[in-house]
């Protein structure tokens, strides 16, 4: 019991130092690999080698298909690119699969030892985040060690021997067993790795340990397949088509795999290095194999996988990709895009108010279909953000972060305030029929005016962090101060005057000028996050 436990968290640590090499990878380099990604498409041959290559990088098929995923959810690619780059990244895996089983024995505790001082040491730069890769790789190495000599005592058991015995000749059972290791230990790269081992020791025949190489692969594509489970439907028609075309070259190898086994045992080659090699070659030829095919893969998916016809969602976030929460930067920059978008919702609601204000009673509904839309996004990126590893950004990122959140906590405050304003115009003006006086209602045009300029200029700001851009909104601020105020001080004397709108509306065109004055106030905010980095560099 105790061996098994050994096997099955060294197999728990190779997940594990795999998560971290893939992590680390997105954080410095995930933003390059999407554009590697995204810059290949145009050529069958350059997506494929991108799939390789992205894959060796990121150790993991999974991890480029969540890559691929998002490009074609986002309408970036196609689907027949997208299958090209996955059929790569299926002959990235073989390919580190092979290279991680060499004796590297002596570089695990270097590449640990070292990485682990850097990554202490910088853990918030580049250079601590490659030194978390290092930590991942020795791990990686570690845990295949730890593999091989946890599996040697199991394969000495009576039942473990009675189980595998039973295999003999059953091609079926074997891929059912390769397809459930891998979906157990979530890595073809553990089956394949144990498979070898089982086959070294003789315990398995090797034209079956073949059968459950092939079947590892089949349980990784139905594990990405699970996986997929509530995404949309062409995220479900990359992996749906992945996993068809490691169905058909489990159909086309495995009439052959018996006279294939016994020709390769007929070699007198080592039975590891044959079962390691054949997981290579396999998914090599039968990538290249199934590339002229893609296209068609693609019709076939297509129907099987319908797009449902999508109903308008305006509420719906559009740039808060999950699959980029590993690459800071890049999330960053997607609730930045999210963060605009908040900002022309703002934009939107700012003139129904004005058409409220004109008399249009009925852009109050969707003024208030607008605040909503407006608290929907604000949860949305408040969400994301807190996602995002804080702990492993850098200063600048940690910077960009926090003025995203003070944004988007004062754009919703914003959106709650129109709101208020509009509903209060509807109810004490529009409904009472109390009408503002003409130089009042002059008034409340102009500082709108105002407002909606501030609003595209600190959006503005919020975007290029332009110093001098800032400037101009801190003097714009006030500005509008001083001519709230003025026309706070005229409405007074109007009142002194005995003007009787003016005198009707009172209370509420005060009202009005403060809740303006407090939407400067929230607009012009963006300034001040760039001051402050300009002031703290001079001092």
């Amino acid at each position: 019991m105790l061996t098994l436990l050994h096997l099955l968290s060294s197999v728990a640590l190779l997940v594990w130092g795999t998560h971290i090499v893939r992590t680390g990878i997105m954080r410095v380099y995930g933003a390059d690999l999407r554009r590697v990604l995204s810059a290949s498409i145009q050529k069958k041959p350059t997506a494929f080698m991108a799939g390789i290559g992205v894959t060796a990088l990121v150790q993991s098929s999974n991890a480029t298909a969540l890559l691929v995923i998002s490009f074609v959810s986002q309408g970036l690619i196609s689907l027949s690119p997208a299958l090209v780059i996955m059929l790569g990244a299926d002959v990235g895996t073989a390919l580190m699969a092979r290279v991680l089983t060499f004796d590297l024995s002596w570089l695990s505790p270097l590449l640990i030892l070292g990485g682990v001082i850097v990554f202490l040491g910088q853990r918030k730069a580049r250079v601590g985040q490659m030194g978390r890769v290092c930590i991942g790789l020795g791990l990686i190495i570690l845990a295949l060690q730890l593999i091989v000599t946890a599996a040697g005592p199991i394969t000495q058991a009576t039942a473990v021997q009675a189980i595998f015995s039973s295999l003999t000749g059953d091609t079926i059972l074997a891929l059912l067993i390769g397809a459930l290791f891998a979906m157990i230990s979530y890595s073809s790269l553990a089956a394949v790795l144990l498979t070898a081992t089982l086959a070294a020791t003789g315990l398995v025949p090797l034209n079956i340990a073949l059968c459950i190489v092939i079947g590892s692969n089949l349980g990784s594509g139905l594990l990405a397949l699970i996986s997929s489970r509530g995404q949309n439907a062409v995220s479900r028609q990359v992996v749906l088509g992945s996993l068809l075309f490691k169905i058909i070259g489990c159909i086309l190898i495995i009439p052959w795999i018996n006279m294939l086994g016994k020709w390769l045992f007929g070699r007198n080659l080592p039975a590891a290095e044959v079962v390691i090699y054949f997981h290579v070659f396999y998914n090599l030829l039968r990538c290249l194999l199934m590339l002229p095919f893609v296209g068609v893969m693609a019709r076939i998916c297509g129907r099987l996988i319908s797009d449902a016809p999508n109903t308008p969602q305006p509420f719906a976030p559009r740039y808060l990709d999950i699959t980029a929460i590993d690459t800071p930067s890049l999330a960053l920059a997607n609730a930045v895009r999210e963060t605009l978008r908040m900002g022309d919702v703002l934009e939107q609601m700012l003139f129904r108010f004005k058409e409220v204000l004109e008399g249009n009673k009925q852009q109050k509904h969707e003024v208030s279909l607008l605040e909503d839309e407006v608290d929907m996004l604000y949860s949305a990126i408040k969400l994301y953000l807190a996602q995002i590893q804080q702990d492993e950004l850098g200063e600048i990122d940690s910077r960009r972060w926090a003025e995203i959140i003070d944004t988007a906590v004062n754009l919703q405050q914003a959106g709650d305030i129109i709101g208020r304003m509009t509903s209060d115009v509807a109810a004490k003006s529009l409904n009472a029929r109390k009408p503002f006086s003409a130089e009042g209602f002059e008034e409340l045009n102009t500082l709108h005016a105002r407002l909606v300029t501030n609003l595209d200029l600190g959006m503005s700001v919020f975007l290029s962090r332009d110093i001098n851009n800032a400037k101009r909104l801190r003097r714009a601020k006030h500005r509008f101060r001083l001519l709230n105020r003025r026309y706070s001080h005229a409405h007074v004397e109007r009142l002194h005057q005995q003007n009787v709108l003016s005198i009707e509306t009172s209370s509420l065109h005060m009202g009005l000028l403060g809740d303006m004055k407090r939407l400067n106030s929230l607009f012009c905010s963006t300034a001040y996050h760039v001051l402050e980095v300009q002031e703290e560099a001079l001092d």
